[in-house]
């Protein structure tokens, strides 16, 4: 028997590994993915700041994974009902259990130039792209960065380029400006997150336009229903949609992640009512917690295609957070259950979650170098602080 993971993004990689587990020594797990690499995503926007970071949150598959083979390639169609991938390569892929983890691209929902100016931030290099732009456009005499959206990526992305300004001398000088459609920042999160996601983002000194809808972006403004905002820099975090190979579309599934009768979708790719019957968020969080409950699945699909044998019950996943953690610049915003707290703590906890990411699907020096540079040394353990790597 063959699987086929098609991304090797937080889904993708965690499905592999539990199937590793799972699956019988003769099945043949195939883990496609157009770089070979496992992002670390929810760190992207570090690297806007601090372009070495990218090394840390970068990592071979063929090192996390034991016994799926690596390909690298990209995909550009899918029969999820006949088990087979067509690759840019001109190669195919046929399974019999498939998970579609492809994650997601950036939607610009057709505005008018949002493709010819602005930058989106779903890859190393678009972050070494926004960091150039910054630098090559922003002089002494100042100027505007301009990021349209304000989901978690976001918020984080204007915290990086605040944070950038200030560092480079030019907090007075540099205006960023955060808009979005909605009325608030963080719009799909509780009120008091949101409003201490909204000061956050207040005291580093960010200007925030909600309510805001951009018509029509220029080479040097964004055209709103109420207004023109110039810019300098452009980044476009204004929401997602489906990977091209799936023609754009995220795909609408139940609870059992089932897309057809052998293939599953996870991840961002995946438009999700959970078994409470609630729409689940594109997030990483909802990425890793789906994956265990996909690999049962597919696990089931395999035995009954051995035996012969239709498949019976299918798990079905409900997603359950014990809260969300975003940066913004420096500080950084937790909620743990109805509490929501900033500042140190929530540096700690956020910083503590990427450690034992990094630490489990990365390395232990990579993990002690990000919590280096997000805490700073005085916070390091001194066990750790002073060991070489």
């Amino acid at each position: 028997m063959r699987v086929a993971v098609l991304g090797g993004g937080y889904a993708g990689l965690m499905v592999t590994r539990k199937l590793e587990e799972r699956l019988p020594p003769g099945d043949d797990i195939v883990l496609v993915d157009e770089t070979g690499d496992h992002l670390v995503q929810h760190e992207l926007h570090r690297t806007i700041r601090y372009p070495g970071f990218a090394d840390d949150i970068t990592v071979p598959l063929d090192e996390l994974v034991t016994r799926a083979t690596v390909r690298e390639a990209t995909v550009t169609d899918l029969d999820p009902d006949a088990g087979t991938v067509a690759l840019a390569d001109d190669g195919t892929l046929d399974y019999d259990a498939g998970v579609v983890a492809l994650g997601s691209q950036t939607a610009d929902y057709g505005i008018p130039g949002v493709a010819e100016h602005a930058t989106p931030l779903k890859r190393l290099d678009h972050a070494a792209e926004l960091r150039r732009d910054f630098f090559d456009a922003v002089d002494p005499d100042g100027g505007t960065v301009v990021v349209v959206g304000a989901g978690l990526s976001g918020v984080q992305t204007a915290g990086e380029f605040a944070e950038l300004a200030d560092h480079e001398g030019l907090a007075d000088d540099v205006e960023v400006v955060l808009v979005e459609r909605a009325e608030t920042v963080a719009p799909s999160f509780p009120e008091n997150f949101r409003a201490t996601t909204r000061n956050a983002l207040r005291d580093l000194g960010v200007r925030l336009e909600t309510g805001t809808e951009v018509t029509e972006v220029t080479a040097d403004a964004v055209v709103a229903d109420d207004g023109e905002i110039p810019h300098d820099v452009l980044a476009w975090t204004g929401g997602v949609r489906g990977p091209d190979a799936l023609d754009g579309e995220r795909q609408d599934v139940r609870a059992d992640l089932r897309l057809s009768e052998r293939t599953f979708v996870a991840g961002d790719a995946a438009d999700v009512v959970d078994a409470d019957g609630e729409r689940v968020p594109a997030s990483a969080q909802a990425a890793v917690r789906a994956s265990p409950a996909v690999a049962r699945n597919v696990e089931r699909v395999l035995d009954a295609a051995r035996a012969d044998d239709s498949v019976g019950h299918l798990e079905k996943w409900a997603f359950e957070t014990p809260g969300w953690l975003i940066s913004v610049g420096d500080d950084a915003v937790a909620q743990l259950g109805p509490e929501v707290f900033r500042g140190t703590a929530a540096n700690v906890i956020k910083t503590s979650v990427g450690l034992t990411y990094l630490a489990e699907h990365g390395s232990l020096r990579d993990a002690i170098r990000v919590v280096r540079e997000e805490l700073g040394d005085d916070r390091v353990l001194p066990e750790l602080r002073d060991r070489e790597f």
